[in-house]
């Protein structure tokens, strides 16, 4: 269907699921987040408990978070938001609020934290951890720069490096039991649905 010269999905067939990964995936990269910046942050989270890390596993956890429908939907509505904040299409107050990243105002927090419950309470701590100390891209994104808001994607990135970070140490246990790699592939299969 179009819609303004814009090709419109049917609202009776859901959207597919490589339709919303790239998506989300183009609007990281649009805003300057990549796979390898992301990844630094999991592997300077997780190098103090893994001497053997590679950042190749950090960056293929990253990937791995990405596909994860939950982290996709969360991805897609905080950069909207922002972007809307950006062209002063929000109604007041609520331009003002993400405008200015008010202290108290937390929804950004909120559809960040809501995609980092599959990946356990590893997950919810590390986040926590990052949004208050604003590491490497995190910072930036935190950073007020003229005409650029983040006020959702700073704590998105946060979510997405908490998930990667947990399920590096999740992976790291279940090699250091032994597990089959057919039953650590299960278990990595598992957390990423939904």
């Amino acid at each position: 269907m179009l819609l303004g010269g814009v090709e419109t999905m049917s609202k009776r067939e859901p959207v597919h699921c490589h339709v919303v990964e790239k998506a989300a995936r183009d609007l990281l990269k649009e805003r300057g987040v990549t796979l390898n910046a992301v990844a630094q942050i999991v592997f300077d989270m997780q190098l103090p408990y893994n001497k053997d890390l590679k950042m190749e596993e950090c960056i293929d956890s990253v990937d791995k978070v990405l596909e994860k429908r939950e982290i996709q939907h969360a991805i897609l509505v905080g950069i909207e938001l922002d972007k809307l904040a950006e062209k002063k299409q929000l109604s007041e107050p609520l331009q003002s609020i993400v405008e200015m990243d008010e202290g108290l105002f937390g929804v950004d927090e909120t559809i960040a934290l809501g995609s980092v419950f599959g990946y356990g309470s590893i997950a919810v701590t590390t986040f926590g951890y990052l949004d208050k100390q604003k590491i490497g891209i995190i910072k930036d994104l935190d950073t007020k720069q003229e005409g650029s808001i983040n006020t959702f994607l700073d704590d998105l990135v946060c979510s997405i490096a908490a998930n990667a970070a947990s399920r590096l140490a999740h992976r790291l246990r279940d090699k250091q039991e032994r597990l089959r790699e057919e039953e650590i592939q299960r278990r990595d299969h598992e957390e990423r649905i939904g």
